[in-house]
């Protein structure tokens, strides 16, 4: 028996700056369906900038990563997810900036029940 498998893609980019230039948002999608694997990949970037007082109590600078992984093979499910968080200060013309960043990676992939090929 032959199988002819089909890869399809469907690429999504968003890229959002409020007005002010002090929150931006990026965020890509992927969904690819390849070899009975459906997935689907999202990337999501936020970026905060905030005025600081230099009385102001330190947030916490260190960085904070949160991985979850979860499968279900009876469903023929599996989810990933990876979220970074961090912060920084930064100075510019004598003035003090509080810099958030998050990023986060989420990857769910459906198998086909009649495929041959499983994750």
């Amino acid at each position: 028996m032959f199988y002819t498998f089909i890869k399809m893609r469907d690429l999504v980019f968003k890229n959002l700056m409020s007005p002010d230039h002090r929150k931006r948002v990026f965020t890509t999608s992927e969904v690819v369906d390849n070899a009975g694997v459906h997935s689907i990949v999202r990337k999501h970037f936020v970026c905060l900038i905030k005025d600081a007082q230099p009385g102001q109590g330190n947030p916490s600078l260190s960085p904070r990563v949160y991985v979850l992984r979860e499968q279900n093979h009876s469903q023929h499910r599996e989810k990933f997810l990876c979220r970074l968080k961090t912060s920084m200060f930064a100075m510019r013309n004598g003035k003090v900036y509080l810099i958030l960043l998050g990023h986060s990676l989420k990857i769910d992939m459906v198998g086909s029940t009649s495929g041959s090929k499983q994750f």
